[in-house]
């Protein structure tokens, strides 16, 4: 999927401007609005789609993709950046499709890990591709965007088909996790009123989270030049490895941990740490005790520790904590919605009120402000998910009893 969302970041369109804005920024704000309207459709599509139409639906939406991309090669700018918007309307499902099948396992921490773990490497990947792509082809920065794509598409088929034979939960699975469900629309509002005030928190963190993710994501080829990295198509890619190596150690150990309960607490003090460390790498390297590059490293391992445990973890355990009738897409997609709104608004924000800022000078003034509001946030998440499980426990417990003496009786 990133091999279609993304290659087209990797390209400048230098020297083109539409409405007095940069291009490049008028098409990434093109696709993120795309992007976050699917996320908010995708509240009802994914937490209502059942197993038998999801593999078919994953194809003919990249498929749609991929289309637009050919379509944006074609159709001159500025007209063609409406392409880029449905570029990224069909791909805002593909997560939620894709985790289904992983969602509610014992190895559900592996599973979620290691498909988390491919678009931190992924992202990067692609861009690398995308410019070695173009450097040996000689392709413009409109035709790199689809030819990229179509390298990614063959094995994505192939990668969906196999997808598609894991088997369903095991009952051990659905003991240990709760089973999932297709969910309705009363059943969503149920269990939204049921989790309100702890579920508007994390979505503004991970708001916030999803903000900061993209502006190092989509514009790291101005980031990386500004602290004097260039010519090296491979930075892309080397610099997420690490951070991947490193996410995945953390967030596989989960698997780990039978209770749930606790595995919840974990997933909030680990998204706890990447706001900090955010907030600390750059504070050391504005008095020079990092250099730049290891910078740029500590905030994607920061960033990563704090977006990934929202994208599959965190709602999963919080559904087998509380043992709700539910399925993780829909919890992810209401935080995925409002998190690329938040995105679209920042870009806006910057190209509108904060021009003359470099995107080097704009992300570390960010982080700041990420690592102190990310911070409480997720304070107010452990304390407000602490009292609500006390409470479900005593609410169990009096059921327990209750039926003990009626038997009794």
């Amino acid at each position: 999927m990133y091999g279609i969302r993304k290659p087209f970041t990797v390209a400048g369109f230098d020297g083109l401007s539409w409405g007095g804005m940069d291009y490049k920024a008028i098409l990434i704000i093109s696709q993120v609005i795309g992007y976050a309207l699917s996320k908010f459709i995708g509240i009802k599509v994914i937490s209502e789609m059942g197993r038998s139409s999801r593999a078919i639906s994953i194809i003919i939406l990249t498929g749609l993709a991929e289309g637009a991309l050919i379509l944006f090669s074609i159709i001159p700018a500025p007209y063609n950046l409406l392409l880029l918007f449905f570029n990224g309307l069909p791909l805002g499902m593909i997560w939620g499709l894709v985790f289904a099948y992983l969602e509610g396992r014992r190895t559900t921490e592996i599973l979620g890990t290691i498909l988390s773990i491919s678009f931190i490497v992924s992202s990067g990947f692609v861009k690398s591709t995308g410019k070695i792509l173009m450097n040996t082809f000689h392709l413009t920065d409109f035709q790199m965007p689809w030819v990229t794509g179509m390298v990614f598409f063959i094995p994505l088929v192939i990668l969906v088909w196999l997808l598609d034979k894991i088997p369903e939960q095991t009952p051990e699975d659905e003991l240990l996790r709760t089973k999932r469900i297709p969910m309705n629309k009363q059943q969503r509002k149920k269990i939204f009123r049921e989790f309100a005030p702890g579920l508007v928190v994390l979505t503004i963190a991970y708001m916030l989270l999803t903000i900061y993710r993209d502006l190092r994501d989509n514009f790291a080829a101005e980031i990386w030049k500004s602290i004097g990295v260039t010519g090296n198509s491979m930075i892309f890619t080397w610099s997420e490895l690490p951070i991947a190596l490193i996410v995945f150690m953390v967030m596989g150990s989960l698997m780990l941990i039978s209770d749930n309960r606790k595995a919840l607490r974990i997933n909030n003090y680990i998204i706890l740490s990447g706001f900090i460390l955010i907030g600390l790498s750059t504070f050391a390297l504005k008095i020079g005790l990092i250099s730049p590059m290891i910078w740029m490293i500590l905030l994607g391992l920061g960033t990563y520790l704090g977006y990934l445990p929202f994208n599959c973890l965190l709602f999963d355990r919080m559904i087998a904590a509380f043992g709700s009738a539910a399925n993780a897409g829909f919890f992810i997609y209401i935080a995925d919605s409002f998190g690329y709104l938040g995105s679209v608004g920042t870009l806006l924000f910057k190209h509108f009120n904060a021009k003359g800022i470099s995107w080097f000078n704009f992300l570390i003034t960010t982080s700041y402000s990420l690592a102190m509001t990310g911070s409480l946030l997720i304070i107010i998440s452990l304390w407000y998910f602490k009292f609500r499980l006390r409470d479900h426990s005593a609410r169990i417990q009096l059921i327990t009893n209750s039926e003990i003496n009626t038997v009794t009786t």
